[in-house]
């Protein structure tokens, strides 16, 4: 997710394509042998499961390894309540965080999976092993992403700062304003040190072995995909993201690569935003998700955080934003439709009516946004398109807030869909946000008609 500008630069095919010459795609190196039973795969825009296409109502819930551990922050029986209560509504597909680095970055999840050393969080990783094994149960798939570009779980700041001599930005510092951020943790794809960290874990996580059902990662039919990062983009600035093209390039091919050659029967996405992460360049959207590696192309949309929506004039320019929003949709089927590749919407938010965070506030206007997208994913499978999904941003389930001012505490672990850096409740839905979740049963009932 999300709360920062975007900003455009002037970039022609022709460069992007001159600029990343040196790293022209060869076919990728691994085999790819057909998949075993319930695994989802890609058969051209298509996605299938089992043979038949593969299409999903779905919610972001990155905590769910925090709930899953054994540890005093953890609350198993929550777990399962929350994964049923999704279960319940249709929903089949859950995007999660498989990664935190331990950072001294403000607004910072903490625990963390890891930190500088190879002796990474075993407690939480059993979390993350429980979680699957509940998701299985309940025929769910999941999406597991391995690092992040935003500062809430550690993320590419905190690995330069492991590399750097100690070297870091906080995000919406006001002696380092945007895109300030965004251009020094770019760095991080031209840091050998810092990737090669990363791949360490990468290693580590998609070659693991689940310690409770005793089934390899790469053999889970469960994991649906690995992405490469949350929101992964190239800079902020326009010079510093054109710079870094050929670097962010290579650091998704080879990670794509990477993932392929451990568990090649699962699927890779890198995790990107589509234009608003790409300095809204359709070049550099294409070029990103070009490699053979790379099986599905994934949006994120945020009319609250882009300008589209007045968050003091909601009701003012709900219409314009949600306006764009599917323009939004229509212009990432096309770049699908081009590279002939699958479409998914992992990350879509709005705030609450007035943009305020307590449960007990009306979500008209998120529900007409909600409505919207739903029926774009659901008009695109009639037509027999790339848009295989949607994935809401996030289930907040029955976590609360424990404190009056909304915001993220050192120590909570009331673990709400809402990442630490934002308010608490501010795009979450709740498990009482009962006219949103009747949408979400309608889209799931109206899917599994096709």
């Amino acid at each position: 997710m999300k709360t920062t500008p975007s900003t455009g630069f002037n970039l022609t095919r022709r460069s992007v394509l001159a600029s990343s010459a040196a790293l022209a795609l060869a076919p990728s190196a691994v085999a790819h042998a057909a998949p075993a039973a319930g695994f989802v795969t890609r058969d051209g825009i298509a996605l299938k499961l089992d043979g038949k296409p593969y299409r999903f109502v779905g919610a972001n819930a990155w905590y769910l390894a925090w709930l899953g551990a054994d540890a005093d922050y953890g609350d198993q029986g929550r777990l399962s309540r929350e994964l049923d209560a999704l279960a319940a509504d249709g929903v089949t597909n859950l995007r999660v965080g498989a990664s935190a680095e331990l950072s001294p970055l403000k607004n910072s999840v903490r625990p963390a999976f890891r930190d500088r050393t190879a002796t990474y969080n075993e407690t939480l990783l059993v979390g993350l092993d429980r979680t699957l094994v509940e998701m299985a149960s309940r025929r769910m798939k999941a999406v597991l992403y391995l690092t992040n570009f935003w500062e809430w779980s550690g993320g590419m700041m905190t690995y330069l700062s492991w590399v750097n001599g100690g070297r870091y930005i906080n995000m919406n510092d006001p002696a380092h304003p945007w895109p300030e951020f965004a251009d020094f943790n770019a760095d991080f794809y031209r840091s050998e040190e810092a990737v090669a960290l990363y791949h360490d874990y990468v290693r580590a996580v998609v070659g693991r072995t689940n310690t409770i059902s005793g089934v390899r990662y790469a053999d889970d039919p469960t994991i649906m995909a690995w992405q490469l990062a949350n929101e992964p983009r190239a800079g902020g600035g326009p010079e510093v993201a054109l710079g870094n093209l050929p670097a962010f390039y290579a650091w998704i091919n080879g990670t794509a690569r990477l993932i392929k050659s451990i568990a090649p029967q699962q699927l890779v996405s890198t995790g990107g935003e589509g234009l608003k992460g790409s300095s809204e360049r359709a070049e550099v959207v294409i070029e990103s998700c070009r490699s053979p590696d790379i099986d599905y192309l994934t949006a994120h949309i945020w009319p609250g955080n882009w300008g589209w929506l007045d968050r003091e004039d909601m009701a003012g320019t709900d219409a314009r934003a949600r306006s764009l929003a599917i323009d939004y949709v229509n212009q990432h089927i096309g770049f699908a439709r081009q590279l002939g590749k699958p479409l998914v919407i992992e990350e879509f938010g709005y705030p609450r009516d007035g943009d305020l965070y307590d449960p007990s506030v009306p979500t008209t206007l998120r529900d007409g946004f909600y409505a919207d997208i739903h029926a774009a994913v659901l008009a695109d499978a009639r037509a027999g398109g790339p848009l295989a999904g949607s994935n809401f941003w996030a289930w907040n389930g029955e976590g609360r807030t424990r404190n009056p001012d909304f915001r993220f505490h050192d120590g909570d672990s009331a673990w709400l869909g809402d990442p630490p850096h934002e308010p608490q409740g501010w795009y979450g839905v709740f498990d009482t946000d009962l006219s949103t979740r009747t949408l979400i049963r309608k889209q799931a009932r109206a899917l599994s008609e096709l």
